[in-house]
């Protein structure tokens, strides 16, 4: 029979553990809040939906079928909601009420604490395409090649990137309360002219202008990506860019308190 062993164990968990726990965390509160979850999932589902039937009647002529035409714009504008709406008023509201000054108590250091923000935004994205493509599937839309699918998986990640890193400098400069209207605006403003949902061509004289904004550079990468299967080069440093930049100013100008 073995000896007892009662002596003490200090000290803080794994690093991963850390990250892992304020991911499960963090995922289950965005879920659980209503608003985040109608803007992450029912609003792009409506979109794709009512943008199938009344394409026509709105005058929008595609090369391709309807349904292959919007679902990749459906997802931009999903993965659009999540990276930047849904993640800004979080984390606006978080600082608002001191949880991320009192985890600053909590052995989970800064950068652990990002590594589980990006990793929930991201567990809740794979659900966002999962939703939206099996509906999608469901109403006719052709999947794309695997090289097709490749690339737009290349332009979702950079996408996200870009509009979270903006999302934190907006979250963590202003207050709650104005990050909560400015990114509700900024995410209404962009579905409706950001060249998100439909090509950017039926913009008229500003459809060039477009494809140096993130959400053109979204949508349009994820259309050459997944209605054509083609390489979405532009799109791709377009994204780089608006990340890089997002991330140095996030870095620079956030406030903890």
């Amino acid at each position: 029979m073995s000896a007892l062993d009662l002596s003490p164990a200090p000290g803080s968990a794994p690093l991963w553990r850390q990250v892992r726990t304020q991911a499960v965390m963090e995922a289950k509160l965005m879920m659980r809040n209503g608003e985040q979850v109608g803007v992450a999932i029912f609003v792009p589902l409506l979109a794709l939906v009512v943008g199938v039937a009344g394409a026509d009647k709105a005058g929008l002529d595609f090369d391709h079928t309807t349904i292959d035409v919007l679902t990749p714009g459906v997802l931009a504008l999903g993965l659009m909601s999540t990276a930047f709406t849904a993640l800004a008023i979080a984390t606006g509201f978080e600082r608002r009420y001191g949880l991320i000054k009192r985890l600053g108590a909590s052995p989970l250091p800064r950068h652990g604490l990002l590594m589980g923000k990006m990793l929930a935004l991201v567990s809740v994205q794979v659900l966002q395409v999962v939703v939206i493509c099996s509906v999608a599937l469901a109403m006719g839309w052709n999947p794309p090649s695997a090289q097709g699918a490749l690339w737009g998986l290349t332009v979702g990640l950079l996408g996200s990137a870009a509009f979270a890193s903006w999302a934190l400098l907006l979250a963590g400069t202003v207050r709650a309360e104005a990050t909560l209207a400015i990114s509700n605006l900024v995410y209404l403003l962009l579905m409706a002219g950001g060249g998100v949902l439909v090509p950017v061509a039926n913009y008229g004289v500003v459809s060039n202008f477009l494809l140096w904004f993130p959400s053109g550079a979204l949508g349009e990468g994820l259309r050459t990506a997944l209605l054509d299967g083609q390489q979405a080069s532009f799109s791709v440093l377009v994204l780089a860019v608006w990340a890089v930049i997002g991330a140095m100013l996030a870095s620079r100008y956030f406030k903890w308190e």
